[in-house]
């Protein structure tokens, strides 16, 4: 028994450490990869309040003859939605349905036109219908800002209004005329002209002028930006728009709600040897193994393909299922995507998503990837977002993010755009004038060792 001790403390020893001269194995260890979506999402792209007509000194109501201007950038999948009250009513007010108003053909060519018939009368449902001019709580008689009878009803079309009176309303080609302008590239004006005459409200008191209140405009890439139809008021600032011509409440939300929402897309990672540069090198030119796909359209298929010939290849794979969801497709505000895989001491991380709403804006950590191991050989875990930097993969001029017309969210083809800078390098040394997140403002980055 005591022969035998020796050598098996020996052989247990010898699995652990490498043998006499004192060399350690490498380690190995199981390690799991979170990348979650922190930004905010932003219900508006643009948005702004409209207040005084064209040629008046002060802000006020568009009286017949006077019209509202503003102009905005905006990109082919945005569409344009406002508000502006039918003054002399309680809570009625003029603006386009849900989807909004196509900036864009369905060529993907910007629009000039008139679109006046995308225009509807609105009831906000916040307070009971009266006489137009006539009624004591309607805006021109009322005797302060939101009186009149609560009615705690829902926004519908006038025509769906349900209060049990009908009144007599005019339609809104008979008090406005709406025109969205293509100046030039990206950019438009809208025009809001009261064409009313002096018929447009005809009441047992007489016949009168329709004026138009100020308002507020937004752009937007979803649905019922401001309302939603059969459904009560969000308490945003509209009712103040409806029932008392003042947008200060809403156009503050508005304000604070505006931006880009910036999603991530399906990317690939790989493990490699630290020593190695696979996905890219800072500095020079993309490598042509399928970054420029992920950078550019979000589609990692092609990089995919090839992880396996890269530079100091350990393992790798795709990753383009949020946890969580059903299908394959990029992480928005609140989710995230997450892989496993095994690596031993000397090996790092890389890892592509694209920034999307930009044309090849991309994170990754540094070109020779995240270490796996610290110095001491321990595994590393914990956040590592501060090792992940946003690149310009130099193979697509960049424009506005979210607007420019070939980035990808707004883009009619994958792999369009104009030659960019020819080389990968770090976004903030680009210089190109537009803005983009701090990583940290759209990234965390979370590696455990199991």
């Amino acid at each position: 028994m005591n022969k035998t001790t020796p050598l098996i403390l020996l052989t247990a020893a010898a699995l652990v450490w490498a043998c006499d001269d004192g060399e350690s194995s490498p380690r190995s260890r199981n390690f799991t990869v979170t990348i979650a979506n922190v930004a905010t999402a932003r219900p508006f792209v643009s948005g702004g309040v409209f207040n005084t007509p064209t040629g008046d000194a002060q802000p006020g109501p568009a009286t017949p003859g006077k019209k509202y201007e503003f102009t905005f950038d905006a990109g082919r999948k945005q569409k344009l939605s406002f508000v502006t009250m039918l003054a002399a009513t309680n809570d009625l007010f003029f603006g386009p349905d849900g989807e909004g108003i196509a900036l864009y053909d369905a060529n993907g060519d910007p629009i000039t036109a008139d679109v006046t018939d995308q225009i509807l009368l609105w009831d906000a449902g916040t307070e009971v219908n009266e006489e137009p001019k006539v009624g004591p709580n309607t805006v021109s008689k009322q005797s302060g800002p939101d009186t009149g009878v609560d009615e705690n009803g829902n926004v519908v079309t006038i025509d769906d209004a349900t209060d049990g009176v009908s009144f007599a309303y005019p339609a809104p080609d008979e008090v406005m005329k709406v025109t969205v302008t293509h100046m030039t590239g990206t950019e438009f004006k809208v025009s809001i002209e009261n064409v009313s005459t002096d018929m447009a409200l005809m009441t047992s008191e007489g016949d009168f002028a329709a004026p138009l209140s100020p308002g507020v405009w937004v752009l937007h890439n979803g649905s019922d930006p401001l309302f939603t139809e059969g459904m009560p008021d969000r308490g945003q600032g509209l009712e103040h728009i409806a029932e008392d011509g003042n947008p200060t409440m809403l156009g503050a939300y508005v304000a604070d709600n505006t931006g880009i929402t910036y999603p991530a897309s399906p990317g690939a990672w790989v493990v490699h040897s630290a020593s190695t540069m696979p996905l890219f090198t800072d500095g020079a030119a993309d490598y042509g193994d399928g970054v420029e796909h992920i950078a550019e359209d979000g589609n990692p298929t092609m990089l995919g393909s090839n992880l396996t010939s890269l530079a100091g290849y350990v393992a790798g794979a795709v990753f383009n299922m949020p946890v969580g969801a059903s299908g394959p497709g990029p992480i928005l505000p609140g989710s995230s995507y997450s892989f496993s895989f095994e690596a031993t001491d000397g090996d790092a991380l890389s890892f592509v998503t694209m920034l999307a709403a930009t044309n090849d804006a991309f994170f990754a950590p540094e070109d020779g990837g995240i270490a796996l191991f610290d110095s001491a050989g321990e595994p590393v875990t914990g956040d590592v977002t501060s090792q992940i930097v946003l690149w310009d993969a130099g193979t697509e001029a960049n424009e506005r993010p979210g607007v420019g017309p070939n980035t990808v969210t707004n883009q009619l083809a994958p792999d369009t755009g104009d030659p960019g800078e020819g080389k990968v390098q770090p976004i903030r040394e680009v210089g190109d004038g537009f803005t983009y997140p701090a990583v940290s403002d759209v990234l965390k980055v979370t590696v455990t060792a199991n």
